[in-house]
C-alpha cells in the first residue's frame, strides 16, 4: 500500500485483490481471511478492508457465504471489441473454454441470414449453434451461419477449438467485420441454457465477418451472460 498516494487505501487494496483474481493468483473458490486477520496482516483498519471487500462483492468477484466466509468467484470475462474468437479470448484469459454443440446442419437461409451473407433467401447455409463454457460454467450461446463450401464444420472439431481457428485452417483470411452490440432480458429457454434467472440481463451481438476479398464468410448472432461478461471499448479523441 502506498500511504503517500492520494488514492484511498481501500481502493488500492481492492485493485490489488482484483488483479490477483484476474491473473489467477486467487483462484475461484479461494477463501479470504476474515476482515480482522486481513487488517492485521496488511496493517490497515478493519473499515478499510471491509470497504475494499465490499467493492469486489458489488462487482461480483467475491461473495460472502454464511458459515464459510468471503470466497472468490470466477472473474468476469472482459472482451475487447475486435475481430477475435470468444474461444481464443477465454483461452488467453486462462478461463479454460469448452464447447457444447447444440445444432450443426445445412438448412435454408432466412431473409436475415441471406441479407447478411449476400446470398439468395432459401440458399443452403451451415447453421451451427453452440454453448460456450468457461470453467464448466455457461458463458454464451452462439449461433453462426456459414456459406456452404467454405468449411465442413464437424461437430467434434467445433467442440475442440474455436470456429475462427477452423476457418483460418481451411484457408479463409478473416479481414474485417460489421458488428452490433445490444442488450435484452433473458427468455425462459435462454435463461435455462445460460443458468440465469428468467428476465436476467443478457448482452447481444450480431456480427458479419468478411474475408480479404470483401466476401461475407460468417454471420453470427450471440447472447452472453451480463453477470459474467462485458465488452471493452477503446475510444480515441478525433484530431
Amino acid at each position: 500500500m502506498d500511504r503517500s498516494s492520494p488514492v484511498p487505501l481501500y481502493f488500492q487494496l481492492s485493485q490489488q485483490l482484483e488483479a490477483a483474481i484476474e491473473k489467477g493468483r486467487l483462484a475461484p473458490g479461494s477463501l479470504l481471511g476474515n476482515e480482522i486477520d486481513l487488517a492485521g496482516r496488511l496493517g490497515l483498519s478493519r473499515p478499510t478492508v471491509r470497504q475494499a471487500i465490499q467493492s469486489l462483492v458489488d462487482k461480483g468477484l467475491l461473495v460472502r457465504r454464511r458459515g464459510v466466509g468471503t470466497q472468490v468467484v470466477h472473474s468476469q470475462v472482459k472482451r475487447p471489441l475486435e475481430l477475435s474468437s470468444l474461444y481464443d479470448d477465454l483461452e488467453a484469459a486462462g478461463q479454460r473454454p469448452a464447447t457444447r454443440v447444440l445444432h450443426n446442419a445445412v438448412e435454408p437461409a432466412s431473409a436475415e441470414v441471406a441479407a447478411a451473407l449476400g446470398i439468395a433467401e432459401g440458399a443452403d447455409v451451415h447453421r451451427v449453434e453452440r454453448l460456450r463454457l468457461a470453467h464448466d460454467e455457461p458463458m454464451a450461446y452462439l449461433c453462426n451461419h456459414l456459406p456452404v463450401g467454405l468449411l465442413a464444420p464437424e461437430t467434434a472439431r467445433l467442440e475442440a477449438t474455436g470456429l475462427y481457428r477452423l476457418m483460418r485452417a481451411a484457408g479463409t483470411t478473416l479481414h474485417s467485420a460489421r458488428q452490433t452490440v445490444g442488450a435484452r432480458a433473458a427468455a425462459p429457454q435462454e435463461a435455462e441454457l445460460l443458468a440465469e434467472p428468467e428476465g436476467a440481463p443478457l448482452l447481444t451481438m450480431a456480427r458479419t465477418t468478411f474475408d480479404d476479398t470483401g466476401r461475407a464468410v460468417e454471420f453470427g448472432s450471440h447472447i452472453y451472460r451480463a453477470s459474467r461478461y462485458s465488452f471493452e471499448f477503446q475510444l480515441l479523441v478525433r484530431p
